[in-house]
């Protein structure tokens, strides 16, 4: 088979023997540089994890939709996990920076509106990738998993919240609590937003900074349990 030749990102299909359609009318293989290749195995199995999981998606239907044999997949990722880890890593990487790049100057509750909405433009113009974020996979542990994504994006906001918590006589120690607690709610919205997408982003958004914001600015100093239960 031609595709079990080894290529790399600097190969082109051009170096490897054409392949031969058929008489029945098979496709011709489009040939493609090997970094042309390796984008399209990863746009094709970013889809696939998408709609089925991690379990759910095969090495053989990511090599059919690209017009390629399995041999192909394994030489660019070393076989599907290889390519999962790929697809959740630049997923990660891209929530992160539209976080942190909205994160710029302004009021306090301002910053909180931009957080907001990172998160939430992202969901809407990187569904699969979302989708893909929260869902849990055996290869996890090595690529990361949505709630450490979501505490690398707290931290960005525990340094507002300490600053505020300072000046208002809170103890800021306790930023990076109110930080996990600010982000997840955002993030669980979101998950929840994913699938109805009503209200509108912006009205979302809205709410979202309003309990958060007014809930910030009715803490108390030391908060008490009214319950009966004390630990």
């Amino acid at each position: 088979m031609i595709d079990s030749v080894a290529i790399d990102s600097n190969t082109s299909d051009k170096d490897l023997p054409a392949a031969s359609g058929s008489r029945r009318g098979r496709p011709r293989r489009v040939r493609m540089t090997g970094a042309e290749r390796r984008e399209q195995l990863l746009d094709i199995g970013r889809t696939l994890f998408a709609e089925r999981g991690f379990e759910g998606t095969s090495v053989e239907e990511i090599a059919a939709k690209a017009g390629v044999s399995k041999p192909v997949v394994y030489e660019h990722f070393g076989g599907k996990e290889g390519l999962y880890a790929v697809v959740v890593d630049r997923e990660m990487r891209r929530l992160l920076d539209m976080v942190t790049g909205a994160l710029t100057a302004g009021h306090p509750r301002e910053l909180l509106e931009q957080a907001a909405f990172a998160l939430l433009d992202y969901i809407e113009k990187s569904t699969d990738g979302f989708r893909i974020l929260v869902r849990d996979s055996p290869v996890a542990q090595s690529t990361g998993t949505f709630a450490s994504l979501i505490s690398d994006i707290a931290t960005q906001v525990e340094d507002i919240l300490g600053l505020e918590f300072k000046a208002r006589g809170f103890d800021p120690k306790l930023a990076p609590l109110y930080a996990q607690a600010l982000v997840g709610m955002v993030a669980l919205t979101g998950q929840w937003w994913l699938d109805v997408r009503k209200p509108r982003k912006a009205e979302v958004a809205a709410h979202l900074v309003n309990l958060a914001w007014h809930g910030l600015d009715g803490l108390e100093p030391k908060p008490r349990l009214v319950g009966h239960r004390k630990s």
